[in-house]
């Protein structure tokens, strides 16, 4: 009876930690994502090229990757919840600079607009990108330490990947919800022929073929970034006091393992950490043979960059793709987003369901399956001049696949590190994910500006996808675990 009630209090707990830290890495990405819907506004009102945006978004990425692989290492060492909820309320504080971009550029120039503001804006808003995509790195390695603690590694995939669609979760609450502010907020400003004008040159600059677009379609754009200008500034301040709220539930409400709370290790995954604690060089010696010198380890690494190219070039240009080559609104292209962000949810469910159940806990083969039919879709997306209604079903239907592999390449590499050093293997393959960013961020804003349109980035991406779906075929024969280490 006794183990009964304490098998119950178990799973209570272990769910609990599950959702909770879902709602806290979830908003990691409302605080995140947000920047990619406040982007179209930004053209329309200060001219800011893709190139600009993609060099920020690489360079941020980069050190997203390196926050990552650093916090990975530290993460071992400290309290899970405390570094986690450290980490929202410095992304909070980001997202308040950024919003206020605009004033300090002014502070510091003495002047409200013209080409020197503009360029005292771009400066700013690469360092407050860059200093939050520092403090995104406080979320994941803390999960990925924290949950191999609770859950047991033949029903990790599955638990993992329902903890995974946190990052869609967060991606959605973005899209939809500053989707809303950027048609919804701001001043209305359309009876302002200064501004008006502005609006027309930037926006005719960064779109390919705007006279080729009807006059009342080129009217009603400019009218809708006029009238609510600045709404952009919302897209940082809402999600920045959301995460603040998210910090106060993640330090109160997170719990670091189970013995913290008097509940016994999960069975299955103990490491011998005992055993070698106390003999010198032994910790050393076993992060050796299960990390840096384990090649399924590399190899999982370097897929990760194809997953990655894929994953951020649709999330980061998704919106601005959509409104410049596919004449959608804001708000349209936010909704088509979000919808790519709930498929993405079925997707990465089932990925870790049909891993744990079809193919045994091998989830590079699922990784195969998923990778081609991202290719597919994608093609089908950006190289098909679809209607508004089709585009977004082609998309949708991408998202069903894309998120599968990026959640169970991490819960491959836990599994194949041990719970011991959940949070260093994830940190050390992230390096290698956000390097994909030289690609997917300052490579694809740069063909966009240098061909004009969208098609030779969006096929650049199919082609390392294709990549992917190469290296996760040679990855088929893996062992799914390295606990028998």
């Amino acid at each position: 009876m006794k183990e009964q009630n304490q098998s119950k209090n178990f799973l209570k707990w272990q769910w609990h930690i599950i959702i909770t830290s879902m709602i806290g890495y979830a908003i990691f990405y409302f605080v995140r994502k947000n920047f990619s819907i406040a982007m179209p506004g930004l053209t329309a009102e200060y001219g800011i090229s893709n190139t600009s945006f993609g060099i920020i978004i690489m360079i941020g990425s980069v050190i997203y990757g390196l926050s990552r692989f650093i916090n990975g290492f530290i993460v071992e060492k400290v309290s899970t919840k405390l570094f986690m909820a450290i980490g929202l309320m410095l992304c909070a504080l980001s997202n308040f600079c950024f919003g206020f971009g605009v004033d300090l550029s002014y502070w510091i120039t003495g002047v409200h607009d013209g080409p020197q503001v503009v360029n005292m804006l771009v400066l700013i808003m690469g360092v407050t990108i860059i200093l939050n995509q520092y403090f995104q790195g406080f979320g994941y390695p803390p999960c990925a330490r924290m949950l191999p603690q609770w859950i047991a590694p033949g029903e990790l995939a599955t638990k993992m990947s329902i903890w995974n669609t946190s990052h869609s979760i967060g991606s959605f609450a973005a899209v939809v919800i500053c989707g809303l502010l950027m048609t919804n907020m701001g001043a209305d400003m359309s009876g302002d022929s200064s501004v008006v004008a502005r609006i027309t040159q930037n926006l005719a600059s960064s779109i390919k073929g705007w006279e080729d677009f009807d006059a009342a379609d080129r009217t009603a754009r400019v009218l809708s970034y006029a009238g609510h200008y600045g709404a952009w500034r919302f897209c940082f301040f809402i999600p920045a006091i959301v995460a603040v709220g998210g910090a106060i539930l993640c330090f109160f409400s997170l719990k670091d393992t189970p013995q913290s709370i008097g509940l016994p290790e999960v069975e299955g995954t103990h490491t011998g950490k005992d055993e070698t604690k106390g003999k010198k060089g032994a910790h050393k010696a076993f992060l050796n043979h299960m990390v840096f010198r384990n090649k399924w380890i590399w190899f999982f690494a370097v897929a990760n960059i194809f997953v990655y190219v894929l994953r951020m070039g649709v999330l980061d240009w998704g919106p601005k793709f959509l409104t410049e080559s596919r004449g959608m609104s804001i708000n349209a292209a936010a909704w088509s987003v979000a919808v790519f962000e709930l498929t993405a949810i079925l997707g990465t469910i089932f990925s870790g369901w049909a891993t744990d159940r079809i193919f045994k806990g091998k989830a590079h083969r699922m990784c195969v399956f998923s990778m081609a039919g991202a290719v597919l879709f994608l093609a089908l997306f950006a190289l098909v001049d679809l209607p508004p209604v089709a585009s977004t079903i082609v998309l949708a239907m991408s998202g069903f696949c894309i998120y599968g592999p990026q959640a169970l390449t991490g819960v491959t590499a836990v599994n194949l590190a041990t719970k011991r050093f959940a949070g260093t293997v994830i940190g050390f393959t992230s390096l290698f994910s956000y390097g994909s960013v030289l690609c997917s961020g300052w490579g694809m804003g740069f063909l966009a500006d240098k061909t004009g349109g969208w098609s030779v980035p969006f096929v650049a991406v199919i082609g390392a996808t294709l990549g992917g779906v190469v290296l996760f075929g040679l990855l088929w024969n893996t062992k799914p675990n390295g606990y028998d280490e």
